[in-house]
């Protein structure tokens, strides 16, 4: 039976999962004031342009898919939303005062599963959201990637890379999050020690994905083979000059400040990416 439940998912739409909870009402009207967000709404950022759009359109036409809602278990006089966050934020731009509703009885685990489907079937919910949105049915209802994937629609290993994004430092994550670097460039990032770096430069050239691969491969940092210096100058230094050329960087300095540089590469890409470095420079 649980088998089956989940074979219901995303390839039938929302439309299916609102039949299978039997709604208190048809179609209603409630103020806009009487709504709340949901509390599970996989999306964090909403885009500016495409709101503006959608208010646009509402002032036209007004809303044609109702919103879908719930009661909600904090305050009784509110009802949360469960699908249509969007059309509830434009609906306030554009003035309305009211938004026609669908009113569903649904516990929290359908209420996820509604505005994750909801949203990966408009295809427009950055990856790091729709991650979270799978980790969290992992997570806060036991479900592992195989029944996500199963319930979602999507392949096993779809599922598996973008949980794999969550691993991604800070600053990465928003820029995946504002969409200026591609799930397809994330992917590539995912374990690199300068993750961070690649994907600044990624921004700063306006690398595709096919770029970026072969970035990856001329500035992959392997593990030190020399032994580093204690001196925290010299550290820094090192920092320095391994976070512009993307490659180990080795500073021997002698008590007569007499010493070497070491860069070390790994393929003949590097060879030549630190010669171009150094014609460039001199």
């Amino acid at each position: 039976m649980e088998s089956k439940k989940i074979q219901k998912g995303l390839g039938r739409g929302l439309s299916s999962l609102i039949g299978e909870t039997k709604p208190e009402i048809n179609i209603n009207k409630l103020s806009i004031s009487n709504l709340v967000s949901n509390k599970y709404q996989p999306r964090k950022i909403f885009d500016e342009e495409s709101l503006k759009d959608l208010t646009n359109s509402i002032k036209e036409r007004g809303i044609i898919q109702p919103i879908i809602v719930r009661k909600s278990n904090i305050n009784n006089s509110k009802y949360e939303i469960i699908a249509g966050e969007r059309r509830w934020l434009a609906a306030q731009k554009a003035g309305l005062h009211e938004v026609p509703v669908v009113i569903t009885n649904v516990d929290d685990l359908k209420s996820l599963e509604f505005a994750i489907i909801e949203n990966v079937q408009r295809n427009d919910l950055n990856s790091i959201d729709e991650a979270r949105g799978y980790q969290r049915l992992i997570e806060e209802f036991s479900y592992d990637q195989e029944k996500v994937a199963t319930f979602i629609g999507k392949s096993r290993s779809h599922i598996a890379n973008f949980l794999r994004l969550l691993s991604l430092p800070s600053p990465v994550l928003k820029l995946i999050e504002s969409r200026k670097i591609s799930p397809g460039h994330a992917k590539l990032l995912v374990g690199l020690n300068n993750a961070e770096l690649i994907a600044n430069k990624i921004v700063e050239k306006n690398l595709s994905v096919r770029q970026t691969e072969n970035v990856v491969k001329i500035f992959k940092i392997k593990k030190q083979s020399f032994k580093s210096t204690n001196d925290t100058n010299l550290k820094a230094l090192e920092s320095s000059f391994i976070e512009k050329v993307g490659l180990n960087v080795i500073i021997k300095n002698k008590k007569n400040n007499k010493g070497s540089i070491i860069i070390e590469y790994n393929e003949i890409d590097q060879l030549n990416k630190i010669i171009e470095i150094i014609k460039s420079n001199y």
